[in-house]
């Protein structure tokens, strides 16, 4: 994407327009069957994707194609309801913008969620999971380019892209409202298509706990900009390689669905400890 740091002031801009300059703090990126989360959002103003500049159009089932902007346990939040993949045709670079566009607009912090695999056996569809790191397995990283300064460093640490004061909160969040909690580490892949039997097995021995195909090029991006970053899987389905069922889609967001009461409540109760 060129001209990236003009397009991101362009959407920045028309964004601000609609929502009265408020600043957001929290930007939440939800994932496939999760975006209702968004309905929770107080004061809330919709802008569709299509209408702003610069923005990409989600394509896949499950996600709405809409920013949110409003309060949420009284902070002012920026949503995403549905994501952009690189599967999708799109660049890494145009994948991370709604990132890049949520610190122009004041956000601090993300909380970046998923429906995934599970390729740890103590794992079962419908845990949450806290993601402690992650292996990028897609090929590709959304910096690779000219670097704009404004942005971040042209090499930036990743050693704590997943905040590890949030970690904490987060656990402790989930004890509060009694909620089995997870934690591990995130593989991300390209996609579309599911893995192997053998690619699985790899992607355990190699420590992944969880697998899916977002996430990744977001907090790599968040990271370069300095955001503090949560990240929460949800568990659709388990991805044992000696074990693999056919999969679809739809099981995935049916899965997510039945996840999304104790996934809501916790995102909330997270926004309200921090």
């Amino acid at each position: 994407m060129e001209n990236l740091l003009e397009k991101m002031k362009e959407a920045v801009k028309y964004i601000e327009g609609q929502t009265s300059g408020m600043k957001p703090e929290f930007g939440l990126i939800l994932g496939s069957g999760l975006g209702e989360l968004a309905d929770e959002i107080e004061e809330a103003v919709k802008i569709d994707y299509s209408d702003i500049p610069n923005f990409p159009v989600s394509t896949v089932e499950g996600h709405a194609g809409k920013l949110v902007i409003g309060k949420l346990k009284g902070k002012n939040v920026i949503a995403m309801q549905g994501r952009f993949h690189f599967y999708e045709g799109y660049s890494m670079q145009e994948v991370t913008f709604p990132v890049r566009v949520m610190k122009g607009l004041g956000v601090h912090s993300i909380v970046v969620t998923n429906a995934c695999g599970g390729m740890n056996k103590a794992f079962e569809p419908g845990d949450l999971m806290l993601i402690e790191d992650h292996l990028n397995m897609t090929g590709a990283n959304p910096l690779i380019g000219s670097n704009e300064s404004e942005f971040g460093p042209r090499f930036p640490d990743m050693s704590r892209a997943y905040t590890p004061s949030y970690l904490e909160t987060a656990k402790k969040v989930a004890e509060t409202i009694n909620l089995k909690i997870q934690q591990g580490v995130y593989a991300g892949i390209t996609g579309p298509t599911y893995m192997t039997p053998a690619e699985l097995i790899m992607l355990r021995n190699l420590g992944a706990d969880t697998i899916g195909m977002s996430t990744v090029p977001e907090v790599i991006v968040a990271s370069h900009m300095g955001l503090k970053v949560l990240g929460i899987s949800c568990v659709t389905d388990m991805a044992i390689g000696e074990e693999l069922e056919p999969l679809t889609h739809a099981q995935v967001v049916e899965v997510a669905n039945r996840a999304k009461p104790k996934f809501i409540e916790l995102v909330k109760e997270f926004v309200s400890a921090v």
